[in-house]
């Protein structure tokens, strides 16, 4: 009897569209946040990129593959951001449902506006465009509806879901956006330590008056903190830098302009839109601290 009664119990579960959670993996936490605020319940997040590390420089771990081996979509930023080590973890993790050009492999990028087409290529200029749209709010809303999409695709009888939950987040982000413009209405501007504002610069029409690394990539020097501190010299500004960068340049700068110096991680602490948008107000609050 209640083996019969479990057999009958198991056949009404797809019914209720929650027979088996999607399983997805995001490279990065931005990318985690906006697929856990589209999922919702209907998924199973794991993320690859810890937040406290520069996504540039990870290593394909055998950790990932366990997850992408069992992984129903994998959630990449693309433009080459995580082209030293996402292709070869999923090559190795050897999941058919996952590989580029299948329904299981969602690139962000590839639903927002690049900046910085066409680079050179040299130290971190992607010649397919500036991978750091993170920061961008505008970047969020053009890539939620096209993952609502894409994991609808995956799970049929969740596609109202998804599509109701991207609205929902994409109101959200619209509610903070006069707030955030707002603060930073008369911040002069401020100097960063590699082109991962980029998108967040151009959104709030603030002026990037430097970076602390002479090329993408390459660590800064004493010559050129020298010249960028000369070239700044009576003007008001900020510094900031994500806490994995080293202090010695930013500090250094500081003390020849007199200017404040602010840390902030590019990507949420947590998975989540709630995280994502606190990430945003603590970038705009550190720009704020240059009026």
């Amino acid at each position: 009897m209640l083996k019969r009664l479990l057999i009958l119990l198991a056949a009404l579960l797809p019914a209720t569209g929650y027979a088996a959670d999607l399983r997805v993996v995001a490279t990065t936490y931005t990318m985690g946040a906006m697929a856990s605020a589209v999922g919702g319940e209907r998924i199973d997040l794991a993320v690859l990129a810890p937040p406290d590390r520069d996504a540039h420089f990870l290593q394909a771990k055998p950790s990932m593959m366990r997850d992408l081996r069992r992984a129903d979509l994998v959630v990449a930023v693309g433009a080459e951001l995580e082209a030293g080590w996402l292709p070869a973890a999923v090559k190795r993790a050897a999941n058919p449902a996952i590989q580029p050009g299948q329904p299981g492999y969602f690139e962000a990028a590839g639903h927002v506006d690049l900046l910085d087409v066409g680079g050179t290529g040299t130290g971190h200029v992607h010649d397919t465009g500036n991978p750091h749209f993170n920061l961008d709010p505008r970047a969020m809303q053009a890539l939620l509806p096209a993952l609502a999409q894409r994991l609808g695709k995956l799970d049929p009888a969740g596609a109202a879901d998804y599509q109701a939950n991207a609205t929902q987040a994409i109101t959200r982000i619209e509610a903070r956006l006069s707030d955030w413009q707002a603060r930073t209405a008369d911040a002069p501007g401020a100097v960063f330590h590699h082109a991962d504002t980029r998108y967040l610069m151009d959104w709030l029409d603030l002026p990037t008056l430097g970076y602390l690394e002479p090329v993408p990539g390459v660590p800064p020097t004493a010559r050129h903190i020298q010249e960028l501190a000369e070239s700044l010299e009576g003007r008001d500004g900020v510094i900031i830098h994500a806490p994995y960068y080293p202090e010695r340049g930013p500090r250094k700068l500081a003390e020849a302009l007199g200017w404040p110096v602010e840390q902030h991680y590019t990507e949420p602490q947590a998975p989540t839109l709630t995280a994502w948008i606190e990430m945003i107000d603590g970038w705009v609050d550190a720009l704020a601290a240059g009026q």
